[in-house]
């Protein structure tokens, strides 16, 4: 796979604090990476790096092959960025940008025309074109932002907090585009909301103190949590306590959680010991006893809760339960 986003080593200093520590990255077209860490992790940082707007203290970033220090034009040529906080021209309107973004990407004449009017539909600005950008919402601005780096049609995105301020259904209709050019495209994604991972990301990368913790698919990043191939059933609270005992004395399970489910219902979650499936267990126990068990299912994992654990004070890089 053709890498049209490379970092190698990035690495940027601030005096005595070191913000980003020696980050690698490899994004190739049609992929969608999340970069997911808590505030301050060093995402922006890293992502003004590879964009080629702050200069690394270390290491070397490329877009579609060219260096975005040595050769800023070509790169700058190949990308679309959208910036924390996306500055604009508060007192153009929406399309008077958009226009000034077309002609300084040398986009002229029917050729800026298309590509304004492309980038506005993409992101559904028609009705605030006229309007000075400061008197627009905040979710408008960052759909303003959105369009001026789609204008160009760049090979790769790299997009900061895309869906920042926006509505839920504006927050749907941005990750249906971005299905909808990823095919074509390399794009990279800040983020910490992890609905979006699942929605949109074919790759997540966890940062946190400045250092890359995990670069896996969102599926491999649920499989650490704890959770991950246990099997959780809801039966009657008289029947709990001995369930709860004989579940846990599988010898594939190493501990079983219980909460209350409903005035008399209680749910229990057996934990996988390895990560392996029990589901097989579970069940030929739950038949063997002839309880009457309601909502039999494996648990896939949960990446908040991976997330959590890898960011965490005192947790960095931990992959366990």
């Amino acid at each position: 796979m053709l890498s049209l986003v490379a970092a190698r080593g990035l690495t940027k200093r601030f005096d005595a604090h070191v913000a980003v520590d020696r980050v690698d990255l490899e994004v190739g077209a049609g992929e969608v990476l999340g970069f997911l860490g808590p505030n301050g992790a060093g995402k922006s940082t890293t992502m003004k790096m590879i964009a080629g707007f702050l200069t690394p203290t270390e290491g070397q970033a490329a877009i579609c092959g060219h260096d975005v220090i040595d050769e800023p034009l070509q790169a700058r040529r190949n990308l679309g960025y959208l910036p924390e906080g996306a500055p604009l021209y508060g007192d153009m309107t929406a399309g008077a940008f958009l226009d000034f973004v077309a002609a300084m990407r040398d986009l002229s004449g029917r050729r800026g025309r298309t590509a304004v009017g492309l980038a506005v539909e993409r992101t559904d600005l028609a009705e605030v074109l006229a309007q000075p950008i400061d008197t627009l919402s905040k979710g408008f601005k960052r759909r303003v932002g959105l369009a001026q780096a789609l204008l160009h049609d760049p090979p790769v995105l790299i997009l900061d907090e895309p869906t920042d301020g926006l509505d839920p259904n504006q927050k749907h209709e941005m990750r249906a585009l971005i299905r909808e050019i990823r095919p074509s495209k390399a794009i990279v994604i800040s983020t910490h909301i992890l609905e979006e991972v699942d929605a949109v990301c074919t790759r997540a990368a966890v940062i946190a103190g400045g250092r890359l913790l995990a670069d896996a698919t969102p599926a491999d990043l649920a499989s650490w949590s704890p959770l991950h191939n246990a099997v959780s059933l809801t039966l009657g609270a008289q029947f709990a306590d001995a369930a709860a005992a004989s579940l846990a004395a599988l010898d594939r399970v190493e501990a079983v959680h219980r909460e209350q489910a409903g005035p008399d219902i209680v749910r229990l979650v057996a934990l996988s010991r390895d990560g392996r499936p029990i589901l097989t267990d579970v069940g030929l126990l739950v038949q063997a006893h002839g309880w009457e068990a309601g909502d039999l299912r494996t648990e896939t994992g949960a990446l908040d809760d991976v997330f959590r654990r890898m960011t965490q004070p005192g947790e960095e890089g931990r992959r366990d339960g």
